[in-house]
């Protein structure tokens, strides 16, 4: 997850981003922040929380400059805190250096080792830190490009990065493609942004995605592009067309809303059942249970509307605060659930104490049978590459068959999605997605030492 936006050069850089940044808050709830430069000054602000409570009017007008980058947080390597909010801003001797990442690096402790001995001192427990650290340690400082290839070699895992380099506006994107990252224009100004939805919000006409391997250099007067690196094969994160991206979003060349739908449809012919009405977990499951319901020609209804000034229970720091905001965040429409067959659609179980509650709430409301169906396989193996599932202990699946987890969380019938269903669904070729969490199947060499020790628990 997180989010990333940059844009340059626009009169009024900051205003984009924080618009952007507003339209990619559904990618991390935890903070904010926009950096701009101007006449070689820096001006930075950043704070926990949502855009809205981060930024108002005064803050701002106060970040001057015609170059501005956006982040917004979904932790998955360091803690949730204020030392760790981005855009991660340092003075160095190649220049000012400011980044926002979106993404999970895999050899963190060797590059952390490494650069600690060679004198660097971290300041965050960020993996994103790194990159400025070997920014700063590239033996060819004075040709940027140089530096960035260097750099950037020496990344494993996951990563779209914006970043600040003096007065470039640079975008990258790691060689199998795993976060979205994409390229916009307005007013003469190009924008880089995790999604389209945040270019539809100012405007921006979309141009096209950054492409894996592919390094864009934002200069006042003109853009260049390279390729850094090759890879044989893509590794896109199909969690995006699941459950992170924005429905109105393009992700990697194609709709979200569309393929949601076609995975709902295809899990109404795998699985049908019996049932009065069709109802989503709003909002994430909306669009597959839409398909599911015209395939299967059962009613759709919300059984259950959403308070929609509570955030996305997957995506918060913490059990307890998941916890907090299932409770609050979703209440069952009783006149609707009554006496009825529901056929409930689940983006996916990660956990399943919020599948548990959900299944209870409905059968408290009156419902007479809940059947769930799940538009993805079971999440059985963690993810390194920045979901928020590192260990095989948060999932229900790793040690549990379907049979139990349907009786933990108390439904009338729990089925899942095929993994050739999944791929079916898939606007792409099966081949251009990494679908580890799935299959175990990493497409990348071995995690680091701290990686590997969470793959054995």
């Amino acid at each position: 997850m997180c989010g990333i936006f940059g844009i340059y050069p626009h009169k009024d850089a900051a205003r984009m981003a924080y618009l952007g940044l507003y339209a990619l808050q559904h990618r991390g709830e935890e903070s904010a922040g926009i950096i701009t430069r101007n006449c070689r000054r820096t001006y930075l602000h950043k704070g926990m929380g949502l855009v809205n409570d981060v930024f108002d009017e005064k803050n701002i007008r106060a970040l001057k400059g015609e170059m501005a980058v956006g982040h917004l947080r979904y932790s998955t390597t360091g803690s949730s805190s204020l030392k760790n909010t981005q855009p991660f801003y340092v003075k160095s001797k190649i220049g000012d250096i400011a980044i926002a990442h979106n993404g999970n690096l895999t050899n963190t402790i060797r590059l952390h080792e490494d650069l600690e001995t060679n004198g660097a001192l971290f300041q965050t427990t960020m993996d994103s830190e790194i990159i400025a650290h070997l920014l700063a340690h590239s033996p060819n400082k004075k040709d940027y490009k140089e530096a960035i290839t260097w750099s950037l070699a020496h990344l494993e895992g996951a990563y779209s990065l914006v970043l600040m380099l003096n007065d470039v506006l640079i975008g990258a994107r790691d060689p199998f493609g795993w976060r979205p990252l994409c390229l916009g224009k307005l007013d003469g100004a190009y924008i880089l942004a995790s999604e389209t939805c945040a270019l539809d919000l100012i405007g921006a006409q979309y141009i096209r995605d950054i492409e894996p391997g592919e390094c864009v250099f934002i200069y006042k007067d003109r853009i260049e592009t390279f390729k850094f690196a090759e890879q044989p094969r893509r590794a896109y994160c199909i969690f995006e067309y699941i459950y992170f991206a924005r429905p109105d979003s393009n992700i990697f060349g194609h709709n979200v809303y569309l393929a949601r739908k076609k995975l709902g449809a295809r899990l109404a012919a795998e699985f049908p059942v019996p049932a009065d009405i069709v109802m989503p977990i709003p909002d994430s499951g909306t669009y597959a249970a839409l398909g599911f319901a015209q395939a299967s020609k059962i009613p759709f209804e919300y059984g259950m509307i959403r308070n929609h000034y509570v955030g996305r229970t997957f995506i918060q720091p913490s059990q307890d605060m998941r916890d907090f905001r299932v409770r609050i965040k979703l209440n069952p429409l009783k006149e609707v659930l009554a006496g009825k067959k529901v056929v409930i659609i689940e983006d996916s179980i990660v956990r399943g104490t919020t599948s548990k509650r959900r299944v209870r709430a409905l059968l408290e409301a009156g419902a007479k049978e809940v059947h769930m169906r799940v538009s993805c396989p079971p999440l059985r193996f963690p993810c390194y590459y920045g979901i928020d599932f590192p260990t095989k202990k948060e999932l229900i699946a790793f040690n549990h068959d379907i049979a139990w987890i349907r009786d933990f969380i108390g439904a009338s019938s729990l089925e899942y999605l095929s993994l050739e269903g999944m791929l079916s669904s898939m606007p792409l070729p099966k081949e251009n997605f990494c679908t580890a969490c799935f299959t175990g199947d990493y497409p990348a060499s071995a995690p680091c030492r701290l990686c590997k020790e969470s793959l054995e628990r």
